[in-house]
């Protein structure tokens, strides 16, 4: 039997299973620079980073990272396990699970640490999205079934004049569904635009448009609670390439919200809602959403996107402006609010124009 053979394929055996291995894998001698490192590594980061560092090569520093299980482990001989984040060439952060263990010499010396990092970020997304789906639902169940009973409440009403053939009376019933059928609507989506991770399915689009069709959508409902919706469109502003569906949902919380910390100030007799679109410099645009409503105290602006905040108390779910950041987060757009106690609250999102320069 040729034994040198073996050697050889068993090798390659070992070297083939560590290639194919859906995670990075490296050796690190005592200055934390990498000797070996898998095809998962070197496809992601390149060839050339044999004797690189460690912390140059995945994090783009030129400093050592605080805490270190390859560290650790050259000093205690033991395997050691953090949490860390690693930094692709295309900005991407990701989140991983690394492992260090010793490789010893016939001395029992530590010469060098294997490094294997699994990326956990994934998992940890899916695990995410479940729990804000599961408190989303819990927190809406009281509106929903609220909604539920005005559906039948309003079916009801239709039918008893379909009946009584009396068309005024189906009217108002029909009113009642139609306004039932648009709140169920609009908590329905925030709850998938919150609890799940969704890719912006772009196309060109006049971000005036979009906005006066999301104006027009209350105009109705802001007219019966006393309050003017006024559209301050700036038609200039060019066709660009984003979420229409999307901007949507994100003009629909900003307006609702702003109608209802309307119909909820009564110091003043008078309100109004503002929805506009204009250039904010030569690289951006911008959608602003204003109302003379009371104002947010210091608190509630810090805590204003935090998932699941309300000011509202019971009556608020959180989930409108955790969808706004959102929306705007996914189409790499900025959010600004401006804010006084007693005088009313301007949201302003700004993204670019298309094939402009970024530049915030």
């Amino acid at each position: 039997m040729n034994y040198s053979n073996n050697s050889e394929i068993m090798d390659l055996t070992f070297k083939s299973i560590i290639d194919a291995m859906p995670c990075y894998i490296m050796v690190q001698n005592l200055d934390f620079n990498i000797l070996f490192a898998n095809h998962k590594l070197k496809s992601d980061f390149g060839d050339d980073i044999i004797n690189h560092s460690c912390y140059s090569v995945l994090k783009g520093s030129s400093h050592q990272c605080n805490i270190c299980p390859v560290r650790k482990t050259f000093k205690d001989k033991k395997v050691h396990i953090s949490e860390e984040t690693i930094h692709l060439s295309d900005e991407t952060v990701i989140e991983m699970i690394a492992y260090s263990a010793p490789l010893f010499d016939a001395m029992g010396n530590v010469k060098a640490c294997i490094k294997l990092l699994v990326n956990v970020g994934t998992i940890k997304n899916t695990h995410k999205e479940l729990v804000t789906l599961g408190q989303s639902i819990a927190l809406l169940s009281h509106d929903i079934k609220n909604i539920l009973e005005g559906l039948q409440g309003g079916g009801y009403v239709v039918e008893e004049g379909i009946k009584d053939k009396d068309i005024q009376l189906s009217r108002r019933g029909w009113e009642i569904v139609k306004k039932n059928i648009t709140e169920i609507t609009r908590i329905a989506q925030n709850i998938l635009y919150s609890a799940k991770e969704r890719k912006p399915k772009k196309k060109t689009v006049s971000p005036v448009y979009v906005a006066r069709q999301a104006g027009q959508l209350f105009a109705e409902k802001a007219s019966s609670m006393g309050i003017q919706l006024l559209l301050q469109l700036n038609p200039k502003v060019p066709p660009v390439n984003f979420d229409p569906t999307g901007i949507s949902r994100m003009l629909e919380n900003l307006i609702w919200n702003s109608l209802q910390a309307c119909q909820e100030n009564t110091d003043k007799s008078k309100h109004m809602v503002y929805v506009r679109v204009d250039y904010y410099d030569n690289y951006h645009f911008m959608y602003e959403v204003e109302d003379n409503a009371s104002g947010m105290d210091m608190k509630t602006h810090k805590n204003l996107f935090k998932e699941f905040f309300s000011s509202k108390g019971d009556s608020g779910t959180g989930l409108g402006l955790m969808v706004v950041e959102r929306i705007v987060q996914n189409h790499q757009g900025k959010i600004e609010v401006l804010t006084k106690p007693g005088k009313g609250s301007l949201f302003r999102i700004i993204f670019k124009l298309d094939n402009k320069k970024l530049e915030f």
